[in-house]
């Protein structure tokens, strides 16, 4: 649509009772339109984007996505795209949310990418980190706060005149996983298929690891031209980010270092436990190797098969836990950093990994997914190759779309079959009441042993005075105990009279006596008069054996 058509076509309409008087419609996409504004209040351009009809219809929707723009309205940093204001009115005789936003005068990434496409094949390595690096420092803020973007694309991030990078759309694809609209049935999942992460596929809970796999998928794209997964429908893409190895880069562009191949693998790993542990450790990453090569033009190799990406990560990147020698020279191996103060924040609320999902899909233990070195063991997330998978290339349409992850489970039962069998299927270690001591407390300690963290605590309050339920004013919603001292959460547990359960899980990134994982999951309504059991995953510090 032109300009001036759509200049036409929307003069005249406005919200919030003629404050907000829309404009240029500035793009569309499947859950809602972009246009350009006038705040007559303040005398200013914002961009404004509403919400599709048939999302308007449901007031618990409306509820949520009026919550989550709240919460993003809180963000700011100089590479997140600011929200002003958020509201709902009726356009065309129907209910329409909306969400008012800070104007950038620019263009998306995407169109970035495809000028230097077209100039020299893909986007020399070091504006392409350098980019990278600011997605990420807008993702650090975001997960500190707890919000998980989970549709970090080309598309979403903007590009100002002056080349200021700009984050958008944080909060409106939980709001639509939210499971409170129709279109979020069970076992669907919201978000580009190109730049989903394994566990996003498999319709399993995401967390701040999820979005730097997708910036990962998008680090691919700048330097090479080209998506790592690419087929002929959803199913197949989603397929591919489960089963299929990613490309190595360099086999696509020859002007790429090492470091760039083993930067990206890593970020692509399937098992979110081997991806880099926070967004501020891979933009770190991100501009060191930025840093440590001469920039050189691309140099793509036209019309070559990209060669297989397994194991180039670990050439670099060492699987996690796994002892290996202590480096010579000035090579770096920082597989194994100090986790920063806060690595994710407060986690997003998101079933735990490895407990049962709706739908009938039952996952596995969270130890069945615990990284297992050695050659005799698969890693968590390689399945078991099927036939007739989906190839790769070809270039298709990314829009967003609902994905039927339900059937890609189903592809992948035979390897979560092996895992569990591999794994042993131990039995849960109870932990016996709120007040009584972790079990992870009197654990052996082994070689790379790494001890509690004390700061990390939660607020009784947050057990005796819990969020009430957006849904159901009868019921209140379960606290977020993830990345929580133990000792905190069953004192706050205590004071609110609830009982919990422990088993010990090996792990030593976050330390001994952190809670892992939990169930029933952050957010979960519950009748404060018949409180469930709440089972926790607390790490014992030692790496999985």
């Amino acid at each position: 649509m032109s300009q001036d058509g759509a200049q036409g076509q929307y003069t005249g309409r406005a919200l919030a009772n003629g404050r907000y008087q829309l404009r240029d419609l500035l793009g569309q996409g499947g859950m809602a339109s972009v246009h350009l504004a006038y705040d007559s209040v303040l005398d200013r351009q914002v961009a404004i984007k509403t919400l599709h009809t048939d999302l308007g219809r449901e007031q618990a929707f409306r509820e949520r996505f009026r919550r989550e723009a709240q919460s993003v309205a809180k963000l700011t940093h100089t590479n997140i795209v600011s929200v002003f204001d958020t509201g709902e009115d009726t356009l065309d005789g129907m209910t329409t949310p909306y969400i008012v936003m800070e104007y950038v005068e620019g263009r998306p990434l995407g169109s970035v990418l495809d000028e230097d496409v077209r100039q020299q094949g893909a986007m020399p390595a070091d504006k392409a980190l350098k980019i990278t690096a600011d997605v990420l420092a807008a993702l650090e803020i975001s997960h500190e706060m707890g919000l998980v973007h989970r549709d970090i694309k080309p598309g979403n991030v903007m590009m100002t005149k002056r080349g200021v990078v700009k984050v958008m759309d944080f909060g409106i694809a939980r709001a639509m996983q939210s499971g409170v609209t129709s279109m979020t049935q069970t076992g669907m999942v919201v978000g580009t298929p190109q730049y989903l992460s394994p566990e996003q596929a498999l319709g399993r809970g995401v967390d701040a690891r999820s979005d730097l796999y997708s910036v990962g998928i998008m680090l691919f794209q700048l330097v090479t031209g080209r998506l790592p997964f690419d087929a002929d429908s959803p199913l197949a893409i989603a397929y591919a980010h489960v089963q299929e190895e990613p490309p190595v880069a360099s086999t696509i562009n020859r002007a790429l270092p090492p470091a760039v191949d083993a930067l990206i693998a890593r970020a692509l790993k399937k098992n979110p436990n081997e991806r880099f542990p926070s967004a501020e450790a891979m933009r770190g990453e991100c501009l060191r190797v930025a840093a440590s090569f001469q920039p050189a033009p691309p140099s793509i190799v036209p019309g070559t098969q990209a060669q297989s990406g397994a194991g180039v990560g670990s050439a670099v990147f060492p699987p996690v836990d796994q002892a290996t020698p202590a480096p010579s020279g000035q090579v770096q191996t920082p597989y194994q950093p100090t986790p920063p103060p806060n690595p994710y924040g407060t986690p997003t609320p998101s079933p735990a990994y490895g407990y049962p999902q709706q739908g009938g899909y039952q996952t596995p233990n969270p130890a069945a997914y615990s990284p297992q070195p050695g050659p005799s063991t698969p890693p968590p997330y390689n399945l078991t190759p099927q036939s007739g998978s989906a190839p790769s290339g070809g270039g298709r349409s990314n829009k967003p779309v609902i994905i039927g992850s339900v059937i890609v489970s189903v592809v992948a039962v035979g390897g979560l079959v092996t895992a569990l069998l591999l794994n042993g299927g131990s039995e849960d270690d109870k932990g016996g009441g709120s007040g009584s001591a972790s079990a992870s407390a009197s654990a052996e300690k082994k070689p790379g042993y790494r001890g509690p963290d004390p700061t990390k605590t939660i607020e009784a309050t947050e057990c005796t005075e819990p969020q009430e339920s957006y849904n159901d004013p009868e019921k209140i919603e379960i606290p977020d105990f993830k990345f929580k001292n133990i000792q905190s959460v069953k004192a706050c547990a205590q004071a609110a009279g609830w009982q919990i359960d422990t088993k010990d899980v090996d792990e030593n990134t976050y330390g001994q006596g952190t809670v892992m994982n939990q169930f029933p999951s952050k957010g979960t309504d519950v009748d404060p008069d018949d409180m469930p059991t709440i089972e926790l995953n607390v790490s014992t510090g030692n790496p999985p054996s």
